[in-house]
């Protein structure tokens, strides 16, 4: 997969929770000079804008279990699209969330590029969270707790079907890092799934270097390569204090940095998000500059 050209997709989308800000998380990243720090690097950039996204003051949240379920299902949809021509134009895409619901529109689009040439994709899933609650078990119907259930085929059939096909990456293929923050009637999802989960515990006592070496082995055995979905609580807040559900106990500045260098020298990325950076709640803008120096480290960039 070629990666000398890249193509920026925002997708601020907020419906997916009850916090209101991370729609302008998009704008947040690129007002951080995201562009041109990439292009510092040697990448051709193109920003291809906004998807088209509804604002919840327009709609009912429906079902109080999988609240605007239609409108995130239609925003995924659009997002799929731009998402599969960027890689057909052998771009690379990097979407802009947004809260982590968008996810599931960015994998599909992907996996549906790949499917079409018979390969299947890996997921790393760097977050607090393991995303992975159904509308039977969410706690507040709030998609954005739901998207990885989704794309390893859990949950609501409009999300979970989308683009026709289910799941969209293997759950032997999916991995979480950074795990601290798990539902109680979620657990069983992640447990029973097939995903690999790798709590805070695990990197504490193995060290982020052996961890992050075995999430890239199992999200690229047999696979065309994987997509990386990085939710910015995976950092501690103190480094991150901008995000859509703060958790203490997170990856710390360099530990962050590490998983993504390895990530780039793995050569096994194809496609990269960047979700839940909410600037209302976030201090001179801390978090989406540390979004960007993150994506410029999964990007190639290094200390020497």
């Amino acid at each position: 997969m070629p990666h000398s050209h890249i193509s920026i997709i925002g997708a601020p989308l907020d419906l997916g929770q009850d916090r209101r800000g991370v729609d302008m998380g998009p704008s947040a990243v690129r007002v951080a000079n995201l562009n041109e720090r990439i292009r510092s690097l040697g990448y051709e950039v193109e920003d291809l804008g906004n998807i088209a996204v509804e604002q919840a003051e327009a709609w009912p949240a429906g079902d109080p279990h999988a609240k605007y379920l239609a409108q995130i299902a239609a925003a995924c949809e659009r997002l799929a699209e731009q998402v599969e021509d960027a890689l057909r134009r052998g771009r690379m895409p990097l979407v802009l969330g947004g809260d982590h619901s968008v996810a599931v529109g960015t994998v599909a689009g992907i996996a549906h590029h790949f499917r079409t040439a018979g390969r299947n994709i890996g997921l790393i899933w760097l977050d607090a969270h393991a995303d992975m609650n159904t509308p039977e078990t969410s706690p507040s119907g709030n998609i954005h707790g739901m998207p990885l259930a989704c794309i390893v085929g859990l949950g609501p059939p409009p999300l979970v079907d989308l683009l026709g096909f289910r799941p969209k990456v293997p759950p032997r293929n999916a991995v979480i890092v950074g795990l601290r923050d798990v539902d109680q009637l979620e657990k069983p999802h992640v447990r029973e799934s097939g995903v690999r989960a790798f709590t805070m515990r695990d990197i504490d006592e193995r060290g982020l270097r052996s961890v992050m070496e075995e999430a890239i082995r199992v999200a690229s055995d047999g696979t065309a390569g994987f997509h990386l979905s990085l939710d910015m609580d995976f950092v501690d807040p103190q480094h991150a204090p901008g995000v859509g559900t703060q958790v203490r106990g997170g990856a710390t500045y360099r530990e962050a940095h590490l998983a993504m260098e390895m990530i780039g020298d793995s050569g096994r990325m194809l496609s990269m998000e960047v979700v839940e950076v909410n600037p209302v709640i976030d201090e001179f803008n801390r978090t989406a500059d540390l979004a960007v120096e993150l994506v410029m480290s999964g990007l190639g960039k290094r200390i020497l």
